[in-house]
Parts: structure tokens; sequence; C-alpha cells
């Protein structure tokens, strides 16, 4: 039979000590992780994709080395931003806006929040004659449209692409409105429709 010390039998089969385990903050805990618009046949629904983000560059042509998504660079930009969409998570040099990406559901393509969102009210219900009751929700005129007066692009009076989202429920809920939907990047070609 042989013996051995209490304190090599501990120090043999002892457990290897273990790393402190850390989770990762998450980065935009403050953004909804759905984004539901619409309703009936016509509603859509986005779902926030951990893993990604967008750096909004307020320069259109600025090219984004690493990006895996390059959205907006110039032909066409509503917003006067372009927008790159990076795998990771965004670090605190990061330089411009950031936002997480979402992905449109069922069929998974990125998307990237603009902060604008788009609203239109019945028929004969021209925007101006909203306004204050735009502004009540939290929201501001960016651009009106001459071929469609009772629709506009807003924004968060805070100018925070999240204000512009969270905010989307006070908007449905004016009198008259048909349709809001946030501004949502996508690659060409694979929006709602087509």
């Amino acid at each position: 039979m042989f013996y051995f010390p209490a304190e090599y039998f501990l120090q043999v089969y002892s457990l290897p000590l273990i790393a402190e385990v850390r989770f990762q903050k998450d980065y935009f805990s403050e953004y909804p992780e759905q984004i539901r618009v619409g309703s009936g046949g016509t509603a859509v629904s986005y779902t926030r994709k951990p893993g990604y983000y967008a750096i909004h560059y307020n320069q259109p042509k600025t090219v984004a080395s690493g990006a895996v998504l390059q959205l907006n660079d110039g032909a066409m930009s509503t917003t006067g931003y372009a927008y790159a969409v990076f795998p990771g998570e965004p670090n605190q040099s990061e330089q411009g806006t950031l936002s997480p990406i979402y992905t449109l559901q069922p069929n998974g393509s990125l998307a990237v929040p603009t902060g604008l969102v788009f609203i239109r009210f019945a028929e004969g219900v021209d925007v101006e004659s909203q306004r204050e009751v735009i502004n009540q929700a939290g929201y501001e005129v960016a651009q009106s449209l001459d071929y469609a007066p009772h629709a506009a692009w807003l924004r968060a009076q805070s100018g925070n692409i999240v204000d512009a989202i969270a905010g989307i429920p006070q908007l449905e809920a004016i009198p008259k409105v048909e349709n809001i939907e946030p501004q949502m990047l996508m690659e060409k070609g694979l929006r709602l429709g087509h």
C-alpha cells in the first residue's frame, strides 16, 4: 500500500484555475432588440444583430477598409452620410456616429438605421398642419416632400438614432397617420418587394 502526503494529492488532483469569465458589454443595449412597423400584410420586422456595427461617416465618399458592407456612398444620398458595416464590437476610438445593425425578417438582409423616420398622413392631411403634434412626439421635420405634402422625413429632436427608433409608437399614435417606417439602408436589390 502506498501513502501519499495529502498536500501532494491536492496538488496533483486539483482542478486548474479557471479564468474569470467577463461578459462583454452590449454596446447597443439602449436600442430595441426588435423593430416592428406597419400592420397586417404590410408589417415589417427588423431584429438587432449582435456581432456587427455601423459607422456613419459625414463624408459621403469615405471608403472604409475592413468593412463587410458599404452603403450610400454619395450617389443619391438623402442623409449626406456614408455607412460602413463592420464585424465585431466597436471600440472607443471609432470616429463617426455608431449604430447597431438590424436584419430584415425573414430574409436576414443587413439593415443600417439612419435616424430618419418616414411619416405619411391620410390623403388631404398635410405635414405642415401636423407640425405641432410631430414636435410634441419628440420629432422635427427633416425633409418635406414637394410631391407628397402629406408625407415627410422626420428626425428625433435630440438628433440621436436610438431616440428616432424608440419614439415610433408616439408617432403611430398621432391621429390620421397611415404609415411610419424608420429609414433602414440595405444592399441594393435586397429591399422588400424585390
